[in-house]
């Protein structure tokens, strides 16, 4: 999977990205975050990438700070021009850019279009599927 680019990965996958305006509420954010089960979102504006908007900026930017989700737009707490990625870039060089800076997310960018987004998760995935097909398989055979 490190191989891979990360199209790939981001079509294995089958995770949409989600989108919001940087006017949007973090309220709003979260609720959207939360329908569609993911960790952060892409800051969009005029259809080019903004910022990247994730649960641990909810967490440490707006409610340790003790602003008011609602009063609160996501431009002012969001991560202004991300670091991007590029779709033929390997999914392992993508985890060591997201290492080396300290986030776990990181948007995928193609001829300055919002293309997607990968995770430091998305590695855990098919491992675990792995893990967890070995285990039932053992289970079963007891």
């Amino acid at each position: 999977m490190f191989d891979q680019s990360l199209k790939v990965v981001m079509k294995e996958n089958r995770k949409k990205f989600i989108t919001a305006s940087p006017t949007d509420s973090v309220n709003t954010a979260a609720k959207l975050m939360r329908t569609k089960g993911l960790g952060a979102l892409l800051v969009v504006e005029e259809g080019r990438l903004v910022g990247i908007f994730t649960e641990r900026d909810a967490l440490f930017r707006v409610l340790a700070m003790g602003l008011d989700p609602n009063g609160t737009t996501l431009r002012e707490v969001m991560t202004a021009d991300p670091i991007t990625l590029g779709p033929e870039k390997t999914y392992g060089h993508a985890l060591i850019v997201m290492h080396e800076n300290g986030f776990r997310h990181i948007p995928v960018v193609e001829d300055a279009k919002a293309v997607g987004i990968v995770s430091s998760r998305d590695a855990m995935d098919p491992d675990m599927q792995e893990c967890i097909w070995q285990e039932r398989q053992r289970a079963h055979h007891r």
